[in-house]
Formats: C-alpha cells, structure tokens, sequence
C-alpha cells in the first residue's frame, strides 16, 4: 500500500491526540507520521519489537507498536507514543483507520488492474463477467474511451493531475498505458453521446495545456455500452489518434 494513504490517515488523526503517532515498514523505517521530521527514519526492527510481545502488539523505546496486515511483526506496524493504556488505544484506532484505507485503496487498485486488463486484452472474455462480480463491478453501464498522448515521455504531473479531475475512482479509471499514452475510462450519463465526450476531451485538452503547457493529441473511440466493448473502444480511440 502507498505510504501516502499512511500519511493521509495519520494526518487525519493528527488532531485527534497530543501522541505523536506514525508507522514503520519491516524495517524499522518510518513511512508515515505526524511528526514530519521522523519519516525517513530508523527507530526500530519489526523482530526486536514483537519478540517479547504478543506477535500484535508491543511496547518498545518508550513507544506501543500494533501490527497492521500480517500474524507477526514483520509486516508493517502502526506506533504511537507511550506506553501506556491510551497510547494502545491510539494504536488500535490508528490500525483499524489504516485497514478500512486499505481496503478501500486496494479495492480501487484492483478495479483499474482490471479495466487496464480488459483494454489491453490481458484477460479471457469469459473471465469479465467472473470478475466484474467479484469486484461489484457493473457491466453494462455506458463508459467512453479516451487516450489522451504526447509527443515525449508523459510527466508525471499530467497523470496526477488527470486523477484528481477524475476523483471518483469507483466510476472513472486513469490507465498509464505507456511512456506517452494515458487512457481515460469514463463512466457516461445515460444521455451521455460522442459529443458529450468531445466536450470532455476539449476540456483536458485545455486542463493540460493551461496548467502545464502540455501539448497533448486525444483520440476518442464510440461509447461503450457493456465491458466486453472497452478493448475495441479503446483500438478506435489510437486509430483516431493515428488518423
């Protein structure tokens, strides 16, 4: 998981308590705190502070430490400061916050694994409709397809700016595709036709030339009325482009 979802729950949490509270990777490092000048540090080792615990939870240093997604210490570790009754407490909080971010985070992951899968034909047509159940995925909602390119390696800026015009990851999915393509699978209104996605491609167009001087091309491909649809939908948007 990012250590900037660590870092976003723990902020959230900053105001919460007066306990310095973070978290450390299997190595003992911190990846996320609300003391900004511990991140980046080396405070502890997930076998020296589970190895007198519980295998969950542990006191060392002056600091209470949880386990977060593993049986044992070696996985990453939730940490607030003291030792006592409350710094447990804030732990606990912290952890269960942290897991539910998690979830959230890699539910999201796993649906743009697959929408990226599905545009580039990574998984058997009988395998869509198995997995689009599994993830609460709905099928036949129309989406459009965008490929927004390049001349050059696309900046990284671009994509970070194309994910927060498009914040709902449930519905709308940005796919870095390559070094200069980026696909935008956008869920459509039901009114939603081609010139509803022109209009779309003319505002990133203006998004990202306005914001970041980027120059960029965007083929658009015919809405896509189920998901089996988005691979071809996806082949007309770079036809579009090379045309």
């Amino acid at each position: 998981m990012s250590s900037r979802i660590f870092q976003r729950v723990i902020i959230q949490m900053k105001d919460a308590t007066k306990r310095t509270i973070g978290v450390v990777d299997p190595e003992g490092i911190v990846i996320a705190c609300s003391d900004l000048t511990l991140i980046g540090s080396d405070i502890c080792s997930g076998k020296q502070v589970f190895s007198d615990g519980d295998n969950r939870t542990a006191a060392f240093g002056g600091r209470t430490y949880i386990a977060i997604g593993a049986e044992t210490g070696e996985d990453y570790s939730v940490f607030a400061e003291g030792d006592d009754e409350i710094a447990r407490t804030v732990c606990v909080m912290a952890s269960i916050a942290i897991g539910e971010a998690g979830a959230y985070f890699e539910e999201n992951n796993d649906k743009r694994t697959f929408v990226k899968n599905i545009v580039s034909e990574n998984i058997l047509p009988g395998d869509i409709f198995i997995r689009a159940k599994e993830l609460r995925f709905t099928s036949d909602v129309t989406r459009g397809v965008l490929v927004i390119r390049h001349g050059t390696a696309m900046d990284t800026a671009a994509v970070d700016l194309m994910q927060d015009a498009f914040p709902d990851k449930q519905h709308d999915f940005v796919i870095s595709v390559s070094d200069t393509d980026v696909a935008l699978i956008k869920e459509m209104p039901a009114s939603g036709d081609l010139k509803y996605l022109q209009d779309l491609a003319e505002m990133i167009l203006q998004k990202l030339d306005v914001e970041l001087s980027l120059k960029t091309v965007i083929g658009i491909g015919t809405p896509a009325r189920h998901l089996r649809e988005l691979a071809d939908r996806y082949k007309e948007a770079l036809i579009a482009i090379d045309v």
